[in-house]
């Protein structure tokens, strides 16, 4: 992960390559639309042609619910035939919730209180598993892409950093549009998300890269032109995104037309940083920074220094997190060299194809014999070609593997926010609380913390460097996950309604978060050069401020203070 923020600010070779690294979002929407129809047959996880009407049935089902009295009662109506309550994930958080306890005769061991207290800790751990893997594994599934591909570092740092960073917000937010029924959590979270990275981590950076200098001479400076490209780009693409909201609806076209602005951000970055006589010294301090970085272990070693208690407290503590982490571990390759294991290696290729078969295909005989074929195959390849002392070395053979781990580390990404958002709207029906304002709040800050503690840790300890990497990440990935979030999301739920266009579900609370970010980039983009590009407290306390003030907002509109929704009838009625 430090080595591709290092990437974004270093220059490259050529524009040329901007072109191949934006054929990968183009893959990838490619494959998802695929993806779509075939599983739209199993009725799984893309959209079908009939996400309208499965939004509609959704909405029935939570109003008749809420409307039964008594735990025992909704019990009773979430276990006879219903129309579905919210997207589908791998737990019915609802029968859970309020079935676990039967007939009132179990109250003693599960009470509403219980159930809701596990229903938070399952939260923080779905938080938690898909931060990590992204971190863990996709990342470094990403890392080794890039130096196997041989991207340009602005290449790089614009889709391989964004991606990287963004991969929580960009899969949440097309689980929620592609589960039916989740599209204003996806949405809401991609602009919340947006908001609090481009407000809250933006106006921490300033803030502590201003407490930090010690005099005129040591304020942090940003560059001017990246700055205001960076702020530019976003201001357009919510000006789409804006049109798509006022027009209500989202063709397959319009979509792809919104997903493909990041392309041209690519290649307005690429053509910035073409200047060859920095290249070379790009290349030396990349290959560098590579080397310190491939160098140091990301997971903690025991030591044979330590003594027996250290060594059984770190056993301990390894045993407790095996639920968590061998799953992961034996189906995703990973070939990084201070993880590497020729046993895990295989285990992987043998178990990858099941569980790609298991998310993706009809659970049936033929598909998952086909995989475990497919996996014995590349297992006895795995075993035949790798080395039990070393990863593999040669190009072609890592770029194998490491397509193997982008592949598999992305499945598990899109199964962990699949949880995610089915656990949220769940939330939400029980706690009575919008779906919307989950998504703006709890899922916008559960993947946006990744971003807050390391951009300012980078702006504390990397001193000048680390706080322009820190400015450029705070816009530049919200971006890329809303573009390219956003965009593809829409993409394949426009695919699913083909060929009528997916009705957006917006609401009022919508268009005062989109105002919020605009204020939010229209102080940074006017008060920042006004001081001369300097990092400062005035900075930071007005992108704070802004963002308080969008909270107060929301938690009025919520407690019924003030109606969001009464206001646009109001306008509507006027107009």
């Amino acid at each position: 992960m430090a080595v591709l923020r290092r990437l974004y600010n270093k220059s490259s070779r050529n524009a040329a390559a901007a072109a191949s690294a934006s054929l990968t979002l183009l893959l990838l929407l490619v494959l998802s639309l695929y993806g779509g129809g075939a599983r739209e047959r199993r009725g799984n996880i893309f959209l079908g042609s009939g996400a309208g009407a499965r939004d509609a049935e959704q909405g029935i089902c939570e109003e008749e619910l809420l409307a039964l009295e008594g735990r025992a009662a909704r019990c009773r109506y979430l276990q006879s035939s219903h129309p579905p309550c919210g997207p589908h994930g791998y737990v019915d958080y609802l029968v859970l919730f309020y079935c676990a306890c039967g007939d009132g005769q179990m109250e003693l061991w599960w009470s509403p209180w219980l159930g809701g207290a596990t229903i938070g800790l399952w939260l923080l751990l779905l938080f938690y598993l898909l931060g990590d893997t992204a971190s863990e594994y996709f990342c470094a599934s990403l890392e080794g892409l890039s130096v196997a591909l041989r991207l340009p570092p602005a290449v790089a740092g614009v889709t391989l950093l964004s991606l990287g960073n963004g991969a929580p917000d960009v899969l949440s937010s097309v689980v929620a549009f592609a589960s039916g029924g989740g599209g204003d959590v996806g949405l809401s979270g991609a602009l919340g998300g947006a908001l609090f990275v481009s407000t809250v981590v933006a106006g921490l950076v300033s803030i502590v890269s201003a407490r930090r200098r010690g005099g005129a001479e040591d304020a942090v400076v940003i560059e001017r032109r990246g700055f205001v490209r960076d702020v530019g780009f976003l201001l357009v693409a919510l000006c789409y995104l804006l049109a798509i909201l006022l027009a209500g609806n989202v063709t397959v076209w319009s979509a792809a037309a919104f997903l493909s602005l990041y392309a041209v951000y690519v290649l307005a970055v690429s053509a910035s940083h073409c200047c060859p006589c920095a290249a070379a010294a790009a290349d030396s301090s990349t290959s560098a920074d590579h080397s310190d970085e491939l160098a140091a272990p990301l997971l903690p070693v025991v030591s044979a220094k330590h003594n027996k208690k250290q060594q059984l407290a770190a056993f301990v503590r390894h045993l407790l997190a095996a639920p968590l982490y061998l799953p992961r571990r034996l189906t995703i390759p990973d070939i990084a060299a201070h993880r590497w294991s020729r046993a895990n290696a295989v285990t992987s290729a043998l178990l990858a194809p099941l569980l790609l078969a298991a998310v993706t295909c009809p659970l049936t005989p033929t598909f998952l014999l086909g995989a475990a074929l497919t996996g014995a195959l590349l297992a006895i390849a795995a075993a035949s070609t790798t080395d039990a002392a070393a990863p593999p070395r040669g190009r072609y053979a890592r770029l194998l593997w490491l397509v193997g781990g982008f592949l598999m580390s992305v499945i598990w990404s899109y199964v962990l926010a699949r949880e995610l958002v089915s656990l949220l709207v769940s939330t939400g029906i029980i706690a009575g609380i919008p779906a919307s304002v989950l998504g703006v709040t709890v899922l916008a800050w559960g993947n946006s913390l990744g971003d807050l503690v390391s951009d300012v840790a980078m702006a504390t300890q990397d001193g000048k460097a680390g706080a322009q990497t820190a400015v450029a990440g705070c816009y530049a990935g919200p971006a890329f996950n809303m573009v390219v979030g956003l965009g593809l999301s829409m993409a394949i739920a426009a695919a699913g309604t083909y060929p009528e266009p997916y009705e957006v579900p917006v609401q009022a609370s919508t268009y005062v978060t989109v105002g919020f970010l605009v204020a939010g980039l229209a102080w940074a983009l006017v008060v920042l050069p006004a001081r001369g590009m300097r990092l400062d407290a005035v900075v930071g306390a007005g992108l704070l401020a802004l963002y308080l003030c969008f909270l107060a907002v929301r938690l009025a509109d919520a407690v019924g203070v003030l109606s969001l929704n009464s206001l646009s009838l109001a306008k509507n009625t006027v107009t």
